[in-house]
């Protein structure tokens, strides 16, 4: 993300925004497949890894790709702090063995060293190796990132398992999500202290969708209000594309600024569930249409939500959720010329 790219999004929660901005997420499920690599190769390599992400912001300059940049494992990068087990396919996405706690003594959790532990030391020195060539290119990194406390939670313990728990030893879960929340806090600040660009943050937490009411505000609300209200930063960016309107109505008081989210709620649903100061990105369709569809097919998508539309003061076209993998140049372009034609 360029510094002028950070002025615009800064604008853009500042409500002060009069033109429609694209941006999407993008990270290892679609980078290394569009630059033409093995997952593994993007992983391992700083060079790989500054050609994907520069090659990107260069072939696409009028999009916010969010968090920019972006230094991580797929999902193993909080996981490997806490002991998990990683395992890296040559050219699929990584996955996370979860922990043996005997007895189901989860609240065992010991909380990592963010400066020491798993992957984590492996992110910093990639950020510090690869910063000048950043800044010579003309792009800062703007976000401090993590996991969300329940989306790391689900693959220590397992999903199942997880939120069985929730219901089952609820005192348990929130040892164990107190433990994960004070590390997340941990790994935000370290970020942030390390690179003086960085002036939001980005946390990533789909479990967020899979409960209730009543769970919602007694595991995931006070966790989600601890870590977004901790750190005074301008973008405080909350990602969950599974289903929000459970969560969407207490984002604001949480601390939030930004969402994206997925595809189960249209744009003027999430806005009236939101209110009016928090940014919207989304949210097309990103496997079936972005993806999979054909370019003519993402116009009348972007055309029809731009269509309909009530309130685009705090918004960002993007699609509902990350990019996944397969999204070609074609379709890329044809959602951004669409956008701007309108």
């Amino acid at each position: 993300m360029t510094e002028n790219q950070w002025g615009l999004l800064c604008n853009i929660v500042d409500g002060n925004s009069s033109r429609y901005e694209i941006g999407f997420i993008i990270d290892s499920p679609w980078l290394p497949g569009w630059f033409n690599i093995p997952i593994i190769d993007y992983y391992t390599s700083d060079e790989l890894w500054f050609s994907a992400n520069k090659k990107a912001a260069d072939t696409f300059p009028d999009v916010i790709f969010l968090p920019g940049f972006w230094a991580e494992y797929g999902m193993c990068t909080e996981p490997s702090a806490f002991g998990a087990k990683c395992i890296f396919p040559h050219n699929d996405f990584p996955n996370v063995e979860k922990l043996s706690f005997k007895d189901h003594n989860f609240e065992k959790l010991v909380k990592p060293n963010p400066v020491s532990d798993g992957l984590l030391p492996f992110v910093i020195n990639r950020l510090k190796l690869m910063e000048n060539r950043m800044h010579k290119a003309g792009h800062i990194y703007p976000f401090a990132i993590s996991r969300g406390p329940l989306n790391i939670a689900s693959f220590l313990l397992g999903t199942t398992e997880f939120l069985m728990l929730l219901k089952l030893e609820p005192e348990k879960a929130h040892l164990v999500l107190q433990v994960i929340t004070e590390f997340i806090c941990d790994w935000l600040e370290y970020q942030l202290e390390t690179f003086s660009t960085m002036n939001g943050i980005m946390l990533l937490d789909d479990i967020v969708g899979f409960l209730g009411k009543e769970d919602f505000k007694e595991f995931a609300y006070p966790n989600l209000k601890r870590i977004f209200t901790k750190f005074s930063v301008k973008v405080k960016f909350f990602h969950n594309d599974a289903p929000c309107i459970v969560s969407a109505p207490f984002l604001h008081e949480i601390g939030i600024n930004m969402l994206n989210f997925g595809t189960d709620t249209d744009m003027n649903k999430m806005r009236s569930l939101c209110g009016l100061n928090i940014v919207l990105v989304g949210n097309i369709p990103p496997r079936d249409v972005l993806a999979k569809g054909t370019p003519e097919e993402v116009r009348t998508l972007v055309r029809l939500q731009l269509n309909t539309l009530k309130d685009t003061s705090h918004f960002i076209m993007s699609c509902g959720g990350g990019m996944p993998p397969g999204v070609s140049t074609d379709n890329l372009e044809a959602f951004i010329d669409e956008v701007k034609r309108f």
